[in-house]
């Protein structure tokens, strides 16, 4: 004890840094040593490890059917008509950070035609259009044309423009937004309005919102007797773009969807993630996003619970919004973007050092809620960079290897086939995501013939080669960065429109 009480606080940081990476490169290694020294060991924890992941598919589906059935009947209710059940609901007004660096005039009036699309008064929102000086000139130039066609449609129209090079920050949406937010107090202190009437939504810079995403959001709000200590997560969908862009980068986005249904249904183990709201007195409790990180989006609802001991949870909203599927100006510029914005997804590794490090001395959070957040944190990304590694690759070679020796098993002998088998039945998940995605796509433009709807059915054979190129490989190099201290910037990803 008296060792490692004296060990820097540095030191301890950068050692739980290094857990999450170490297990995956551990895994890799005893799995490819095993291969070699112990083949029929490995064919047997393939099996079991194919068995186990079946097992979980299985339970995935199911969870995602019943979100999506959820999804579906929520957009059938006037949510308008529900909150305005409220007496305090002429008294909400939304604050809507729309960060930009570099998007162009196109995809930001795409947002903010949506915006005075919806069907809650727009004289209830305070819109903050924020920018980077180190794209100060192309902003102010958008800024402007964005005030002459918005800045009347709204009760406010905030521009700001975050200074570059602040010590201690990184450039990152966090940074950005978090200055805004600092402007956007000032505002709201002159304009005498209490926190608790002010719920923030923190979007990207392609995010469109559903007519009644605010009128929803509302209403959840105010009937729930902890507004102010919890973040609001809709379903994020990639639609806006869906019917141009190439299909290895929509199997990467519809499977991301897919993904945050099913969480929706377990909201005690949910983190924020891209576009989510949350209440203004608590953004102002936890001092605003973080400036010196990368996934500021999942981090804010880990420092809510870290403010308010425990007592802060995400509540699941069934309404999308919907954003950009990846898509370059060329083939290779979009793989390389679709690969970028997955590490950047998967650096959100960063949070399991956060958390122990918060959790660990805090005794009013509760065990269990300590231990659900770092366990799901952590068997996430382990999972994410390793599974599909395992199950498409090194699980294979054990077998190649054993079947070429003489006196195998029968086991051995039928491990091929075992697995087959395996594959075969989570072919059963795949089917079912191609069925949903379809279900989820926007109407097919003119300039499209019917045929491309079976493309965009055939499109999830993509799947295996996406999980491993677009999934184990960043997420493997995301962890190894953070255990090597060659910590991640944040990379903007590249939007364009046909």
């Amino acid at each position: 004890m008296n060792i490692f009480n004296k060990i820097s606080d540095h030191t301890k940081y950068r050692l739980l840094e290094i857990i999450p990476g170490l297990l995956v490169w551990s895994t890799f290694i005893l799995a490819f040593i095993f291969t070699f020294l112990k083949p029929l060991w490995a064919i047997y924890f393939i099996i079991i490890f194919d068995l186990y992941w079946l097992v979980r598919i299985i339970y995935i589906v199911i969870y995602l059917i019943i979100s999506y059935q959820r999804f579906r009947q929520s957009l059938k209710i006037d949510w308008l008509e529900k909150c305005q059940t409220f007496s305090k609901c002429r008294d909400i007004y939304h604050l809507i950070f729309i960060p930009t660096y570099k998007e162009g005039i196109d995809i930001l009036k795409s947002s903010f035609n949506s915006l005075v699309k919806i069907n809650f008064s727009l004289d209830r929102l305070i819109v903050v259009l924020a920018g980077e000086e180190r794209d100060k000139d192309n902003f102010l130039k958008i800024a402007e044309q964005i005030q002459n066609e918005f800045n009347h449609r709204f009760f406010k129209l905030l521009v700001t423009v975050h200074p570059k090079d602040i010590p201690g920050e990184i450039g990152a949406k966090g940074s950005n937004i978090a200055w805004a937010g600092r402007r956007a107090k000032e505002l709201i202190d002159r304009l005498k309005i209490p926190y608790e009437n002010v719920i923030v939504s923190s979007f990207d810079a392609d995010t469109c919102v559903h007519p009644q995403y605010f009128s929803y959001l509302t209403y959840q709000y105010l009937n729930n007797p902890k507004a102010t200590r919890t973040s609001y997560q809709p379903v994020a969908l990639y639609n806006n773009n869906v019917w141009d862009s190439p299909a290895f980068t929509r199997v990467v986005s519809y499977s991301t969807t897919f993904w945050l249904l099913t969480e929706l249904l377990r909201p005690e183990r949910m983190f924020t993630f891209s576009s989510h709201s949350m209440s203004f007195k608590a953004l102002i409790d936890v001092d605003f996003w973080q400036s010196d990180i990368v996934t500021e989006d999942s981090r804010i609802c880990l420092q809510g619970l870290v403010r308010y001991d425990g007592d802060y949870r995400v509540m699941p909203m069934y309404i999308p919004l919907s954003m950009d599927v990846v898509m370059a100006k060329t083939l290779w510029q979009t793989i390389k973007a679709q690969y970028l914005q997955v590490r950047r997804w998967a650096y959100g590794v960063e949070n399991f050092p956060f958390m122990v490090w918060n959790f660990w001395g805090n005794k009013k959070i509760h065990f269990l809620t300590k231990f659900r957040y770092i366990f799901n944190q952590l068997e996430g990304v382990y999972s994410w960079a390793t599974a599909p590694i395992l199950i498409l690759v090194l699980g294979r070679l054990p077998v190649w290897l054993a079947n070429r020796q003489e006196n195998v098993s029968a086991i051995a002998r039928n491990a091929p086939h075992i697995l087959q088998w395996l594959m075969a039945l989570a072919m059963v998940g795949i089917f079912i995501s191609a069925i949903l995605g379809t279900a989820l796509l926007p109407p097919r433009p003119k300039k499209y013939k019917k045929i491309k709807l079976l493309f965009m059915l055939v499109q999830w054979v993509f799947l295996p080669v996406t999980l491993i190129i677009f999934g184990s490989i960043p997420a493997t190099e995301a962890q190894t960065r953070l255990m090597l201290g060659k910590y991640l910037g944040f990379h903007v990803t590249a939007k364009a429109r046909k």
